[in-house]
């Protein structure tokens, strides 16, 4: 059982039978002296996609939600459909775009080192790597003898996605990216 501390963006609890994604937390220091941080916690009803804000202290005690995590390999797009495919036994998931706010921009086809979440056999979300490997398709280009300094200008990916990357990185080069903080990490 997590504490409510420990909770971190992607975690699986359950709150009212039915399982939620940690989708935000923020903690608030209290001003006085003893008294417990508290931490505001948004999830997302896997389920139904509604959305729920939580006040919690520290100490709380939350249940984990009864899913299993299986291995699976980003495929390909149907209309709104993303479809996965289960590493172990090659069966297909499905999952709209709206179910996968904020992931869309880290996949490509065939991208392997995916945790979808099933419940009963049904996808209910994917866990994204901790970074993943993208190229850039679209900077300013690159500085002469910026490497020294820390500086950084603004690159899109090949997946849309806009992240700051150090001056000295050019187009058609691959770069490493936090898939929790949408942050540069180094090149790939």
């Amino acid at each position: 059982m997590p504490k409510a501390c420990d909770l971190k963006k992607g975690d699986i609890v359950e709150i009212d039978d039915a399982p939620h994604a940690v989708r935000r937390v923020e903690s608030k220091s209290p001003s006085s002296r003893g008294a417990a941080t508290l931490y505001k916690i948004r999830f997302k009803n896997l389920k139904t996609g509604q959305k729920l804000d939580q006040s919690l202290k520290g100490d709380d005690y939350l249940r984990d939600s009864d899913c299993s995590r299986v291995q699976v390999q980003y495929s390909y797009q149907d209309g709104n459909i993303l479809m996965f495919m289960n590493l172990e036994d090659y069966s297909q998931y499905g999952l709209n775009r709206e179910d996968l706010e904020g992931q869309i921009e880290y996949l490509l086809e065939g991208m392997e080192g995916i945790l979808a979440l099933l419940v009963d056999g049904e996808i209910l979300a994917i866990e994204l790597p901790q970074s993943v490997s993208l190229t850039i398709a679209d900077t300013t280009p690159g500085v002469k003898g910026a490497t020294a300094t820390g500086r950084t200008k603004p690159a899109t990916l090949v997946t849309g996605l806009e992240i700051q990357v150090p001056e000295y990185l050019e187009s058609g080069e691959l770069v490493k990216v936090n898939t929790a903080t949408g942050s540069f990490i180094s090149r790939a």
